[in-house]
């Protein structure tokens, strides 16, 4: 399918239209940002790796019944996906303590919850996605009740069964974000991608990281990191 203008650029893709008005091309780059973009460089072939990782995922995830935007793998770096009218709100979901959460609860990173742990952001890079409390999505009327319930019930079932899928191949599922949008026929699914970049993912033997904060906090081999759960999730 060819691209034909392009709708969107972001910090880690571009979305370009084509000529069914239901789907798009995403096109991953090799960018690499933190920080709300105030920290930046270039990773040759990172945006191979990730849009072939979140294919995977994403895959795996519409074989289960999850609803998502994945069509098909076009490219290693181009993915086909369904038009979505995005909402503007990220789910982030917490299985272990990590990153701000380390730094709102002062406990430990690696400390497990009890239970799983779901919030919501609101997304404006100009208020650097603050956390919205459930209680003002609604008075603010993002969205309505059902709406924010059905993204918290799939945002659970991405949580369990992507938990499980990492845990076989050795790897903690120690946070992620989602995002989510509706079809032109008005089903709303999973948006945008699943990657290192929007997981924070452990070696579960060693803990070692294999996500963006190995570039975040300068810990250096973020190609390996990313070429390793490419490695895995291809099993």
């Amino acid at each position: 399918m060819e691209k034909l203008k392009l709708l969107y650029e972001g910090k880690a893709k571009r979305l370009y239209e084509t000529a069914d008005p239901d789907v798009m091309i995403m096109e991953f780059k090799d960018s690499l940002t933190a920080f709300d973009g105030t920290k930046r460089d270039e990773l040759l072939g990172k945006g191979e790796w990730n849009n072939q990782i979140s294919a995977v995922v994403f895959e795996y995830l519409n074989g289960r019944g999850i609803p998502t935007h994945f069509l098909k793998l076009l490219s290693p770096r181009e993915s086909l996906v369904k038009r979505l009218k995005m909402v503007p709100l990220e789910l982030v979901c917490r299985n272990l303590i990590a990153g701000s959460m380390a730094k709102r609860t002062g406990l430990p990173e690696g400390t497990p919850f009890k239970r799983p742990v779901i919030e919501f952001h609101f997304k404006a890079d100009e208020l650097h996605d603050p956390l919205y409390t459930e209680d003002l999505i609604l008075a603010l009327e993002i969205v309505t009740e059902d709406e924010l319930k059905n993204m918290r019930e799939i945002g659970s079932e991405v949580n369990e069964t992507l938990r499980a899928f990492m845990d076989e191949r050795d790897i903690l599922l120690v946070d992620f974000k989602l995002e989510f949008g509706y079809t032109n026929d008005g089903k709303l699914v999973v948006g945008d991608e699943i990657t290192p970049d929007t997981c924070r993912l452990w070696n579960k033997l060693d803990m070692q990281k294999l996500d963006k904060d190995r570039f975040r906090r300068d810990l250096g081999d973020v190609a390996e990191a990313y070429q390793d759960v490419l490695s895995r999730v291809r099993k």
